[in-house]
């Protein structure tokens, strides 16, 4: 077991990475130069909500540890809008810009075209939907982990 966990862990970072491959490929094709992967996987899960930054994270939309630095550097870009709450003058809401909206139109295509050749690739809803239930039991043996420790 040991072994496949390690195995796993791995495949698991890879994924994720190759993941951002796949989008820094598509935003070269669109010639979009000024974005990286995590920017644009960024920009594609806020969507068209109107978000504070502190949010991000708590809904796992962010995983990275400069999110100030990849809000300000979109926002530099024309990708967001900021706004201080009125209520909360440290809370900042965002917002996607008609650029960014572009940005991630183009991403909901390339996921449907990659639902598309998974399937074609002959794996089946059934095979993403235990992947899917595995990882997300793996997900919550690794969260209470972190809040209560080992058993």
């Amino acid at each position: 077991m040991k072994k496949d966990y390690l195995e796993m862990t791995r495949l698991i970072e890879r994924m994720h990475r190759r993941f951002l491959d796949v989008l820094r490929a598509e935003l070269a094709r669109m010639d979009v130069m000024d974005l990286n992967g995590v920017q644009a996987l960024l920009l594609s899960n806020i969507g068209e909500e109107d978000i504070v930054i502190r949010d991000l994270v708590e809904r796992g939309y962010y995983q990275g540890s400069n999110v100030s630095y990849n809000i300000k550097k979109l926002a530099q870009m024309g990708y967001l809008n900021q706004e201080r709450s009125q209520h909360d003058k440290r809370s900042v809401r965002i917002k996607l810009t008609p650029k960014a909206m572009k940005v991630v139109a183009r991403i909901r295509e390339l996921e449907d075209q990659n639902a598309g050749a998974i399937s074609d690739a002959g794996i089946s809803d059934v095979d993403i939907d235990e992947a899917s239930n595995t990882l997300r039991k793996i997900e919550r043996v690794w969260t209470d982990y972190i809040q209560y420790g080992a058993k």
